[in-house]
């Protein structure tokens, strides 16, 4: 196979958008919730994943971190996995979340929000999450607490679903 054959067949392959966050609490439970200025509804800290760059979903989920609220923090596990559909016409994304830890006093003191990017930022009881998250991203939230406290490990969803 040649080159130009082998980008030709690169071209021809399905698309998939990747995005990697991570799940922050304090020590009170509640989850560290990010405003975007560009779309509707809560996120937590994290984004796309650069993949022309080679960057795996746990440093992007850490170099967003970094970016969006000013903390560069040391991951913790891989919670879940959410493959969403996203529309007719849109490539189908691929969501990972990571486990951010326990944020201190200190550490919430140290936020710093990337104002190109995000308007505010809070701290969310798990009864209030769905109230801030739109759709599969609430659910998936929701599954990698439960994979926190349960111990099952990585989750995987489908559009926020627990497939098994």
């Amino acid at each position: 196979m040649t080159t130009q054959d082998f980008a030709t067949y690169l071209a021809s392959l399905p698309r998939v958008l990747a995005g990697a966050a991570a799940l922050f609490r304090d020590a009170e439970g509640r989850v560290l919730l990010v405003e975007p200025n560009y779309r509707e509804g809560w996120a937590l800290p994290g984004g796309t994943i650069e993949s022309d760059d080679g960057e795996s979903p746990r440093q992007g989920a850490r170099r967003e971190t970094l970016e969006e609220i000013g903390l560069d923090v040391e991951l913790g596990p891989l919670l879940a996995v959410d493959w969403v559909r996203l529309g007719a016409g849109r490539p189908p994304l691929v969501a990972y979340v990571y486990d951010g830890g326990v944020l201190g006093e200190e550490e919430l003191k140290r936020i710093r929000l990337q104002e190109e990017e995000l308007l505010s930022w809070r701290l969310v009881p798990r009864a209030e999450l769905t109230d801030h998250l739109l759709g599969p991203l609430g659910l998936r939230v929701l599954a990698a607490l439960d994979a926190l406290t349960d111990g099952t490990g990585t989750v995987e969803l489908e559009n926020g679903e627990r497939v098994v």
